[in-house]
């Protein structure tokens, strides 16, 4: 399995009528967190410890609840809220 990231629950819920700006934004930092993430722990599967808190992003036109879950090798996004 490799890193990678989605929306929690879905798409539409999270960040459905947003300016397609801001999604843009929102799925280009996403991805910069999860690629940070598989170069600190390639084989998130054998990660020890607890799982980082998750973080408040700020981009361009608002924010983003971002959560990191290294043994599924993933990244949520939670919550959106474009100003």
């Amino acid at each position: 399995m490799s890193w990678g990231w989605e929306y929690d629950p879905d798409e539409e819920y999270v960040i459905g009528g947003a300016p397609p700006a801001f999604v843009a934004e929102v799925e280009r930092k996403a991805d910069e967190s999860v690629r940070a993430a598989a170069a600190l722990s390639l084989d998130g599967s054998r990660f020890q410890g607890e799982n980082p808190r998750s973080e408040h992003v700020r981009v361009a036109g608002g924010m983003f609840v971002f959560l990191l879950v290294p043994r599924h090798q993933r990244g949520y996004v939670l919550q959106v809220t474009c100003l």
